[in-house]
């Protein structure tokens, strides 16, 4: 069984989700609707892919060479006792974070487990935990069965780029969509949105309700039909 899962996520009137060009008053007062709409959601965790959580890095990159053959079975970290968690989908184990937190959520990693033992010798150094959910692919449908069987997930908010939130879509997993339309017309080239993998077939989605917040920022609540 899957955590009930909640797509939360901000974007300019035609769906871009980069805000570095936009004005700084008005994405400040987005980060503070946003945090406050997440932490209303109360979710167990929450989880984004490899490009979003390099972000959070601390540092280059230390590898370890390992000393054993680690076992392809879960492994939780001694400070990652409870949540909420930040989940990472890190298909080719190219994340190196050297923190074992995040704002005090602990790190937990899914993985292939094609994953090399050197990189899994770094996350147990590094104090994060990890998950193996397909043998040369991630399967989001198991990763998501193994996170609640293993750190009791129910509630999963997900807040990533368009490619990690449009896999998740085309699988049928998004079970509620939280979406902050910011009153800022983009219209870069090429650059990520909401949803950049196409759902297969389409999906269509039932309003669950609208409101106007302040700065003229729309907030769209949706369940997939």
């Amino acid at each position: 069984m899957k955590p009930y899962v909640i797509l939360h996520m901000g974007s300019s009137i035609d769906g871009r989700i980069v805000t570095s060009q936009w004005p700084k008053e008005m994405t400040a007062a987005f980060t503070a609707i946003y945090e406050r709409l997440h932490q209303q959601m109360r979710g167990d965790a929450w989880i984004v892919g490899r490009v979003t959580m390099a972000e959070f890095a601390e540092g280059d990159p230390r590898p370890v060479e390992a000393g054993e053959v680690f076992p392809r079975t879960t492994w939780k970290a001694p400070g990652a006792g409870k949540g909420p968690y930040a989940i990472a989908v890190d298909q080719g184990a190219r994340l190196h974070m050297n923190i074992d937190t995040i704002d005090g959520d602990p790190i937990v990693m899914i993985l292939p487990e094609t994953v090399p033992d050197n990189h899994l010798a770094e996350l147990r150094r590094d104090g994060i935990s990890y998950l193996f959910a397909g043998r040369h692919e991630i399967d989001l449908a198991l990763a998501l069965e193994r996170i609640r069987a293993d750190f009791g997930i129910d509630r999963l908010l997900l807040e990533g780029g368009g490619g990690i939130n449009g896999s998740f879509l085309s699988a049928g997993l998004i079970d509620e969509i939280s979406l902050l339309i910011l009153p800022v017309a983009d219209g870069s080239v090429n650059m990520p949105m909401t949803f950049d993998r196409a759902a297969v077939p389409v999906t269509s989605l039932q309003l669950v309700s609208v409101e106007q917040l302040q700065g003229d920022v729309v907030y769209l609540r949706y369940r997939p039909r």
